[in-house]
């Protein structure tokens, strides 16, 4: 499951288009070929072709050592603004970190993209709301406040709402809303 996560979380960044083009130039340089086979560093390879300069530090993260991350969501705050939107504010904490081979984590410096979601209240027997704001954000530092406007009353908000990120503790992403 981890695997396809990390390849969820890729297509996010960097797009399903170049994603595709990299697994398509995979195939057709490695598909149906007599050894020596290709190893995962020719697919990090091609991963790393096909990123961006500045999201060059996702295929580190994703491919060449243990990246964790501890995002938290402290606070969400709503109030409402004329024409039935609400300007929501989120607290939030992040913290990035590296595992040795040892499982002996490090503190780094977090300077990443990560997500930041709003959602409403959810129907009846559903676990989470209808979404209403989803919008990467660049997070430059540990404790960090976001505002942004939604259509619909709000109910939760969170950091990474989605799980996309290897979190150390996933469950305090996302908090309630007061008003």
């Amino acid at each position: 499951q981890k695997g396809s996560l990390v390849m969820y979380y890729l297509k996010e960044m960097i797009g399903e288009k170049q994603l595709n083009a990299a697994l398509q130039e995979l195939l057709l340089a490695y598909a149906y070929k007599e050894p020596p086979y290709p190893t995962s560093n020719h697919a990090v390879s091609i991963f790393r072709s096909h990123t961006p300069d500045s999201l060059q530090y996702i295929i580190t993260d994703l491919f060449e050592t243990i990246t964790l991350f501890s995002n938290r969501a402290i606070t969400a705050k709503s109030k409402p603004l004329s024409h039935g939107k609400y300007e929501v504010t989120i607290e939030t904490e992040s913290k990035k970190f590296r595992a040795d081979t040892l499982g002996r984590e490090s503190e780094t410096s977090v300077n990443d993209w990560i997500e930041i979601g709003v959602f409403a209240k959810p129907e009846d027997g559903k676990k989470s709301g209808k979404l209403l704001y989803r919008k990467m954000h660049p997070v430059r530092k540990t404790k960090n406040t976001y505002s942004v406007i939604v259509d619909e009353k709000p109910y939760e908000a969170g950091i990474d709402p989605i799980n996309l990120m290897i979190d150390l503790v996933g469950e305090d992403n996302i908090v309630k809303i007061s008003e």
